[in-house]
């Protein structure tokens, strides 16, 4: 995996304002804005949420093709878009998901007159049980024993 990607996209630039985006190496990946800045802002989302789908999947990603190597139409322009995915795959990393449990009825109301949270009990537990333990910021670090 690579920190940085840079691919080329063709800007469609449609009547009314808005820009559509096509990356012509990853199929798929379209985008679009209003105008310029906005089809820019919504284009970079998309390539990068697209190639982290592409390195979570364990898909080859392809080498882009030079800009100076593709044609576009009168109403479009190639544009050099970049994506920096260490943050990025940092936010995906942590972003919660949700989890369906099943447990005893009585249990369940033990939890919850003690009020108890279940999503921070199965965390520790999980934790505990893989040998991963929280660092300061709450960031896990992997093959310490809890």
């Amino acid at each position: 995996m690579k920190d940085r990607y840079m691919f080329p996209a063709f800007f469609c630039y449609y009547e009314d304002g808005t820009v559509g985006v096509v990356f012509p190496d990853l199929p798929g990946c379209v985008s679009q804005g209003d105008g310029d800045e906005d089809a820019l802002r919504m284009a970079r989302e998309a390539m990068t949420f697209h190639l982290w789908g592409m390195e979570e999947d364990g898909d080859a990603i392809p080498k882009p093709t030079p800009a100076r190597g593709l044609s576009p139409e009168p109403n479009q322009v190639v544009v050099l878009i970049d994506a920096f995915m260490p943050p990025f795959r940092e936010r995906m990393n942590n972003k919660a998901v949700t989890k369906t449990v099943t447990v005893p009825r009585w249990l369940e109301v033990e939890a919850k007159t003690a009020k108890l949270n279940y999503s921070q009990i199965l965390q520790d537990g999980l934790m505990e049980r893989l040998g991963i333990q929280r660092n300061i910021r709450g960031r896990r670090k992997s093959g310490v024993s809890a």
